[in-house]
């Protein structure tokens, strides 16, 4: 069996160089793989090797390694090796001593090596001499040998089910489980000089979980270490929006796995259940999702103590657990996808933070503090402003909106934070817990109800809950109740009645402090607590900037353009912050270059788009939408340099939809826009099909409608395509 693709379709090479580089495009055929596809592999055959599950896989080069485990019966010390390009299965070379029998070890590679460390050994078939090892061996790849590294002096503490990782020349081991408890030590070891390595025990700070988190996922959130400080800092939850996805269920027996700056887990148990899901997490915008599998995938079934290693742009799962117990030999591939970053809140934000092309000026409370802003995004993401921002153009002055902020922190920074969110979809958290930065947020929420902001709301009361403690609750709840903000208010006094929290709470000089109408309060409902009332209402998230983008560019912003785009002395108005934010071309002629007139042409290099294609151009700008026929590709696929986008994520999108879509159905507009962006070897492929599908291109009704020099290059096609001996047969039957 073969997991080689045997179908073929059009891949992208790009000039770099060339300004106006849609001239230059060329596309070569090779195979591609379809991005979010799961493929079952080879499985790996009884006589190589047996099912197991414990083990460990690493990638190195062109192959997966796969060492240890155990079968149901006894433990494994076997090493296999995957071959990803001919998908096939052998024993690897080894030469000396191998490690003892063995799973829940732990195995790295490092440099040209690979280096396992301790585990659970013994016979478990007769259930005798079980026990945990604190051994490291080295296997080098180039010659098959297994070495015992020997090091003199403090060791770590015999283990199993610990988490390993290479950094900076050193292999480091965190937790796992020594046969009696749970361990949450860290130790390190350099591997570049073997004779005088020696093992050191890491002090550690901050909030770490005895858990390493290859082995358990909490549903409080994910830890991450950083190495030059040697603290572990908890991934927050708290800015998650109710209704958006929630992280993964807790679970143990999973996998997890880095790439592209995300972390992918699959699989493991969570409430004796087997998921399949595959969740994705974005380091940089702190966020989970469910990756949704391509319609043609195989998906593995769930299991557990399965392992996952990365080769290039995929990710390889071998063996585990699956349902009754069974150990499981297969091999499945899933296709990461390399689009480059979605940069619109990024770009969105850096318009806001530099406030080139303002247009619009807030001014706040009694000592006027002014804040700049652009017309387009606050009225596309607000319908209050939007409202009031209506009025004053009519008035013809500014606006004098009724935001009242503490005069201690300035009047203008909640507004500057909820301005921010308008921009961005999010806000800059300040420090957890402290008293100001938590009664800050407290007047953005306030500015949210009053602008009637769902999303803003949902993420400033999750903040402030989860920043409520021991030290701040009262002034929390003492501004909750000024301000009448009865939810805030409420969670602080059911905070302050917890039986592990009363006592300490009245204790306090604050509490002395307090209004007596709000001690009298936090008194009756320590003795009395109200019934609690649950709601099956589903919670508004509000709109997103996407969604919002979306509405303003499909008609909801009209009334407010200031730009009118030309595509073929056809005009199209738009808006001239909303560009500028997300071309550098554009930023640059609206800030040296602004025409006269107000109008701009638009083409690509010397090639003017069609409607279709440049209205597929504006969604990409307004908000990052990358869906398209496949003939609008060929028009955008050099949009990304001549425009100045932040990324070539358009470009990467635009090569994936004519590497997979290009079908009898719209080969006659692809051919189209072939020959007018000058794609000669894409227009050549979209001959091919023709020819080899004609009878079915024939009945088309765009045939029709092709210019007399393509229905030529048809029928040159279709003339060449035809041999001597056919036109021979064709001429025999007139």
């Amino acid at each position: 069996m073969s997991c080689k693709s045997t179908k073929v379709a059009p891949s992208v090479d790009f000039d770099h160089s060339c300004s106006d580089s849609v001239e230059y495009l060329t596309l070569n055929f090779g195979p591609f793989e379809t991005v979010h596809r799961w493929r079952r592999l080879p499985p790996c055959d009884e006589f190589v090797g047996a099912r197991r599950s414990k083990h460990t896989v690493v990638a190195y080069r062109d192959a997966i390694y796969v060492f240890g485990g155990d079968n149901g019966k006894n433990m494994l010390n076997d090493l296999l090796r995957f071959d990803v390009k001919d998908c096939s299965w052998c024993r690897a070379f080894t030469t000396g001593t191998p490690p003892a029998p063995r799973y829940h070890h732990s195995a790295v590679v490092y440099g040209s090596s690979m280096f396992v460390f301790g585990g659970y050994t013994g016979d478990i078939y007769s259930n005798s001499n079980l026990k945990n090892k604190n051994d490291l061996f080295e296997y080098k790849f180039a010659t098959g040998q297994w070495t015992e590294w020997k090091v003199e002096g403090s060791l770590p503490v015999a283990r199993s089910a610990h988490g390993a990782t290479v950094y900076n020349d050193k292999l480091w081991i965190f937790a796992g489980y020594d046969g009696n408890a749970r361990l949450n030590d860290m130790w390190t070891i350099s591997l570049q000089d073997r004779e005088h390595a020696c093992w050191e025990e890491i002090d550690q700070s901050g909030e770490f979980h005895h858990l390493v988190a290859t082995s358990l996922l909490p549903s409080a959130g994910t830890r991450c270490l950083c190495f030059l400080g040697h603290m572990w800092t908890r991934i927050p939850t708290e800015h998650l929006l109710r209704g958006s996805p929630p992280p993964p269920q807790r679970r143990y027996g999973h996998t997890m796995v880095a790439f592209d700056r995300h972390l992918y887990v699959f699989g493991g148990a969570a409430d004796n259940t087997l998921p399949n899901e595959l969740h994705c997490y974005d380091v940089d915008s702190q966020t989970w999702e469910v990756i949704l599998a391509s319609m043609d995938s195989e998906m593995p079934s769930g299991r557990l103590f399965h392992a996952a290693a990365v080769i290039q742009d995929a990710m390889y799962i071998f063996g585990g657990t699956v349902d009754n117990n069974v150990r499981s030999g297969e091999m499945y591939r899933f296709q990461f996808s390399r689009y480059p970053k979605c940069t619109l809140h990024e770009d969105y934000c850096r318009l806001w933070e530099n406030r080139q092309f303002c247009d619009v000026e807030f001014i706040l409370g009694e000592r006027e503090q002014r804040v700049l802003g652009h017309i387009a995004i606050v009225t596309a993401r607000c319908q209050w402003l939007r409202k009031k921002i209506l009025q004053a153009r009519d008035r013809q002055r500014s606006w004098q909106p009724a935001a009242r902020g503490s005069h201690q922190r300035g009047e203008a920074q909640p507004f500057e934070v909820l301005m921010q969110f308008l921009y961005t979809d999010k806000i800059q958290y300040p420090r957890r817990g402290h008293v100001q930065d938590v009664l800050l947020i407290m007047d953005v929420y306030k500015l949210a109800l009053s602008f009637k902001l769902s999303r803003l709301e949902q993420l400033c009361v999750q903040y402030i809950e989860a920043s409520v403690d021991l030290q701040n609750v009262l002034s929390v709840c003492e501004n909750a109740n000024k301000l009448q903000l009865d939810q805030l208010k409420e969670h602080c006094l059911n905070f302050v009645v917890k039986e592990s929290h009363f006592n300490q709470v009245i204790m306090t000089k604050e509490f002395e402090q307090l209004s007596t109408a709000l001690i009298v309060e936090i008194v009756r409902r320590k003795q009395q607590p109200p019934p609690r009332i649950y709601s099956d209402q589903p919670v508004d998230i509000g709109t997103s900037l996407v969604q919002d983008m979306k509405a303003y560019l499909e008609g909801g912003g009209l009334e407010f353009c200031d730009i009118i785009l030309l595509l073929d002395g056809h005009p199209r108005p738009a808006h001239k912050a909303i560009l500028a934010a997300r071309s550098s071309y554009f930023e640059a002629m609206f800030r040296s270059f602004m025409p006269e007139d107000g109008q701009v042409n638009i083409s690509i290099g010397e090639m003017v788009p069609s409607k279709q294609a440049f209205d597929s151009m504006l969604r990409y700008i307004y908000y990052g939408d990358v869906n398209m026929p496949p003939e609008d590709s060929l028009y955008l696929f050099a949009a990304p340099y001549y425009y100045g986008f932040s990324n070539n994520r358009l470009q990467a999108y635009c090569k994936q939809n004519l590497e997979m879509n290009v079908t009898v159905e719209n080969v006659l507009q692809i051919l189209e826009a072939a020959d007018k962006t000058q794609a000669l070897d894409m227009k050549k492929h979209c001959l091919h099909i023709i020819v080899h599908q004609f009878i079915k291109v024939s009945k088309l009704p765009n045939l029709r409608s092709l210019s007399q020099l393509l229905l030529l290059d048809i029928i040159e096609s279709l003339a060449t395509h035809i041999s001597d001996k056919q036109c021979a047969e064709m001429g025999s039957d007139i």
